[in-house]
């Protein structure tokens, strides 16, 4: 995977890391093993001082994971409970709702006790609404979006997109 440049700013929070860190996270989902019923995601928690704490990506260990409950599954495995200053690098908008399980990533997100979350994309309403920025800024989590890499990210799911 490949991950920021340690010679350039990689704390999250500057705008160049934030990108890196992102483009990483959209390397995860390429990974993923194909689906023709849910999306391929990745995605990275970041502590403050650009460590990365854990990673995950859709259909990793279960064909029901999503990447960002992969990511905070392995984070909690890792004892790591103060997750306020990190940030959370998805490659889409984390679910607000899903079919195969009870809680959406944007409820696990929030639950966690994550501050900050970084993506590329806003989840299309191909299998359930999107929402979850809307949702977890509700909340008072920053989200913030980097179209820039919604190309890169799309691509990964073009066998989805296509219309």
């Amino acid at each position: 995977m490949a991950q920021p440049d340690r010679g350039s700013a990689v704390m999250p929070g500057d705008r160049d890391a934030d990108r890196q860190w992102l483009a990483a996270a959209v390397d995860l989902s390429r990974r993923c093993p194909p689906s023709q019923s849910a999306f391929s995601v990745g995605a990275l928690l970041v502590a403050a001082s650009g460590q990365v704490m854990a990673t995950g990506y859709s259909r990793e260990t279960d064909p029901k994971d999503h990447a960002e409950e992969v990511a905070l599954r392995r984070a909690g495995g890792a004892g790591l409970t103060d997750l306020a200053t990190t940030t959370l690098y998805s490659s889409l908008e984390p679910c607000l709702r899903r079919a195969s399980r009870r809680d959406s990533c944007a409820e696990l997100i929030s639950v966690a006790g994550l501050r900050r979350v970084v993506i590329a994309w806003r989840e299309p309403p191909l299998f359930v609404p999107g929402g979850g920025a809307a949702w977890l800024a509700e909340r008072g989590i920053t989200v913030i979006e980097l179209p820039a890499l919604a190309a890169e990210a799309q691509a990964v799911n073009q066998h989805l997109l296509k219309s």
